[in-house]
């Protein structure tokens, strides 16, 4: 029956020789090309995933490194941020300054110009913060906000819809604009395309009256494109220059309004900060940049109003702003990151803070996949006999991210990290550390590589005990409800986890 078989070579075309040596030497020379172009200016661990991809599928793999192997943006996005950080830098120098009336960690100091070094803003003072937790009520927030707007709103989010949730925003711009206010909108192309609604919310914008327009857009038939996967992970909203909003919460419906999310009944949980005080005119700032990035147009008026005005009388004798009823007496730095700086700002700012921690190190991150330096930095915290502790999601929204994560537990299990496990069907969207009781993070940042070398993303450092007491009592809520990871527990799960785990690992390397 299977005789057939024996005349196999003489039914299928025999290749033309010339044709054969020509593929021989094509596969050569791309290996070649290959190990002196991939290596360069990429972590090892970078190089040498894309290295195996193209010498096990070397035609597929050189085609998804031509798409998608470059980390940076384009040449000329990314001398627009350099122009934007040369404006700041000059109109702000001599402006490091931190009050001394409350002592400061010694080192604080050198973290700060680290942070100025790499993202141009100075550390302000005399800020105040308020931190949010309710999904639904810091919608509504926001659309309180924008009405007391007189003069301007800026919005940015990676992900904007209209729905239900997100409707009073809406309709606070569209009052906003019949006042006379100009709203200036943005949000990210691919993110908000992939989200059900997306042209829904297009001419609802195009209807209240907003100037809008698409971070990134990946649109090659109207001539713009840059790698696809690089993406605008920001959200910040800004009334008037006098408060702004950043965090890591979109404004969407809390669950997404995707089936595959509504199947498992999926939430997110986030954190937003309000602000008040010099730091929003750095928040500001980064709006700025951004229109500039994707319209070509410098924001002058409101450009110099986003760069913060000198302290008179030095830090301590200004009267400080009030939020909430309480006084402003928070130093803050907002330190921008992603594809269009030179190096990983984000990423250079919480490794210098697990190395200069002296007591507890707290991590509230839902894709946690760190690099080979991260890794060593919190490991070594916990090593060092620091409080360190890991709020995570027990269960994920992105698969190939969440099974990277799990593939760390173990490592960090043994070096002493505890690993708290936000219940399900929540996934803990928020994104913050704290450090001793001096200093805090809060911001858009995953720490993970994709957040770190490939989305623009905005982190805001805060000093000031009350504000690290406030989001001590959030990483207590999140204590409250999770399940802290045992290692033995861990070590006991089914080994195809294990492999699954193991194998997503590998693909997150490639960036």
């Amino acid at each position: 029956m299977l005789g057939w078989l024996g005349d196999l070579p003489s039914v299928v075309p025999t290749l033309p020789v010339w044709f054969s040596v020509a593929l021989i030497a094509v596969d050569a020379v791309i290996r070649v090309v290959a190990v002196a172009v991939v290596p360069t200016n990429r972590r090892p661990s970078s190089a040498m995933a894309w290295l195996l991809a193209i010498f096990f599928l070397p035609y597929l793999g050189i085609a998804a490194f031509w798409l998608i192997g470059s980390p940076k943006l384009p040449r000329v996005r990314r001398q627009k941020q350099r122009t934007i950080n040369k404006m700041i830098m000059a109109r702000t120098e001599g402006m490091d300054l931190m009050r001394e009336d409350d002592p400061w960690p010694p080192w604080l100091a050198s973290l700060v110009r680290l942070n100025r070094h790499a993202g141009a803003m100075p550390l302000v003072t005399r800020n105040a913060a308020e931190i949010s937790t309710d999904y639904d009520k810091v919608l509504l927030q926001l659309a309180e906000e924008v009405d007391t707007a007189q003069r301007f709103v800026h919005v940015e989010f990676y992900i904007l819809n209209l729905d239900a949730a997100t409707q009073p925003l809406f309709d606070a711009l569209a009052r906003a604009v019949d006042r006379g206010v100009t709203v200036r909108v943005l949000l990210d192309h691919v993110a908000s395309l992939r989200t059900p609604g997306y042209r829904r919310t297009l001419r609802a914008l195009d209807d209240l009256g907003a100037q809008w327009h698409e971070m990134l857009p990946v649109q090659p038939l109207r001539g713009r494109f840059q790698r696809p996967d690089l993406r605008n992970h920001r959200k910040i909203l800004v009334v008037d220059g006098l408060v702004a909003f950043t965090g890591s919460q979109n404004a969407v419906d809390r669950g997404y309004h995707k089936k595959r999310y509504g199947r498992r009944n999926l939430a997110w949980q986030d954190v937003m900060v309000r602000f008040e005080g010099p730091v929003v005119a750095e928040i500001n700032a980064l709006f700025i940049t951004d229109w500039y990035s994707e319209t070509d147009e410098l924001l002058e008026a409101e450009a110099e109003a986003a760069i913060p005005a000198p302290l008179e009388g030095g830090t301590a004798d200004a009267a400080p702003v009030v939020a909430a009823g309480r006084p402003g007496l928070l130093d803050c730095q907002v330190v921008p990151s992603g594809p269009g700086f030179d190096g990983e700002n984000n990423l250079k700012l919480f490794n210098a803070l697990m190395y200069y921690a002296q007591e507890r190190v707290i991590i509230t991150s839902p894709y946690f996949v760190p690099d080979d330096s991260l890794l060593y930095a919190v490991t070594t915290a916990a090593e060092r006999g620091l409080r360190v502790e890991l709020f995570v999601s027990e269960v994920g929204d992105q698969w190939l991210v969440f099974h990277a994560q799990r593939s760390y537990y173990e490592a960090l299990l043994r070096a002493g990290v505890r690993i708290f496990l936000y219940p399900a069907p929540y996934i803990l969207h928020a994104k913050h550390v704290s450090i001793d009781d001096d200093v805090a993070v809060v911001g858009s940042s995953n720490m993970d590589i994709r957040s770190f070398s490939l989305n623009l993303e905005i982190s805001v450092m805060v000093r000031g005990r009350s504000f690290v007491d406030d989001l001590r009592q959030v990483e207590d809520s999140y204590r409250a409800v999770s399940r802290e990871l045992l290692l033995s527990d861990w070590l006991q799960r089914p080994w195809r986890s294990k492999l699954f785990d193991n194998v997503c690992r590998l693909t997150s390397a490639l960036q």
